[in-house]
């Protein structure tokens, strides 16, 4: 999907279409984080603190288990 910013008083805005925001779960009261790696503008629902703290477990978990593999994978 191509989209163009609009300007908006002295800023831009990006307009999103219904469809995509519902496909995201996002709505109008949704907390959105914004961050760039100086190339990329990802924008993405804010997360639970819980939730992010339970996948950062999982991940951790996974590594500890699987580390091994993940590393022979990647070297391949």
């Amino acid at each position: 999907m191509i989209k163009k910013l609009t300007k908006t008083g002295n800023s831009l805005a990006l307009v999103l279409d219904k469809r995509l925001l519902d496909m995201a779960g996002i709505d109008a009261r949704t907390p959105l984080e914004v961050s760039t790696d100086g190339q990329v503008i990802v924008i993405s629902p804010v997360r639970a603190k819980r939730r992010v703290a339970r996948l950062k477990t999982v991940v951790a978990e996974a590594h500890r288990q699987y580390g091994g593999v993940f590393r022979r994978l990647a070297a391949e």
